[in-house]
């Protein structure tokens, strides 16, 4: 499905839940599978998004993106793409832990040490958005990624849109016309 020259429509998703996100802990790198809950979710966003005419699915590499990846994909007849640029944040030695528990000794993840830095989750996946949307011009796009990502993303594309919760198995449809984005619609998880 292509759109109004022009513009173009992107969904940004998140995965599924895992057993790190059901228990609080940072995920990062750490690759574990979807859980029951997140094979749910996965389906029940496949299914939101079947008859949106996307194109093509991007993800990070990580399982948890794939599978959510794959499932949409599935259910809308195109093929899904693994890009690292769309990885999740590396909380280094963090992984694991108690997200409460870095930030109670911390203040913040973004201050504990080892972490990789929000401004280069973005050096990686901003520019890599624009690459992936360069290549499908009006076509609609979803690409699958991680909180870490997508919170900041989200942000750049429509610094309206404020303070963001993304959960697991969410999605947002932004549009972008005369390069400026909006936020057209989230599911509503």
């Amino acid at each position: 499905m292509t759109t109004e020259p022009g513009t173009q429509r992107l969904f940004l998703v998140r995965h599924g839940q895992t057993a790190l996100n059901a228990a609080g802990q940072l995920r990062g790198l750490a690759n574990p599978p979807l859980d029951e809950t997140g094979e749910s979710e996965a389906r029940a966003v496949a299914e939101s998004l079947r008859s949106e005419g996307i194109a093509v699915v991007y993800c990070s590499p990580l399982q948890r993106a794939v599978r959510t990846a794959g499932t949409i994909a599935d259910a809308a007849g195109v093929e899904a793409v693994p890009d690292a640029r769309f990885n999740d944040r590396d909380y280094g030695p963090w992984t694991g832990h108690l997200r409460s528990e870095v930030v109670a000794e911390f203040g913040s993840v973004d201050a504990a040490p080892g972490v990789e830095a929000t401004s280069a989750v973005m050096a990686r996946a901003r520019p890599a958005l624009d690459v992936v949307l360069d290549a499908h011009p009006g076509q609609t796009v979803a690409i699958v990624t991680h909180d870490a990502v997508l919170r900041p993303l989200i942000l750049d594309l429509d610094p309206q849109v404020g303070e963001l919760e993304v959960p697991t198995g969410s999605w947002s449809e932004l549009r972008r016309a005369d390069g400026v984005w909006t936020i057209l619609r989230k599911d509503q998880k």
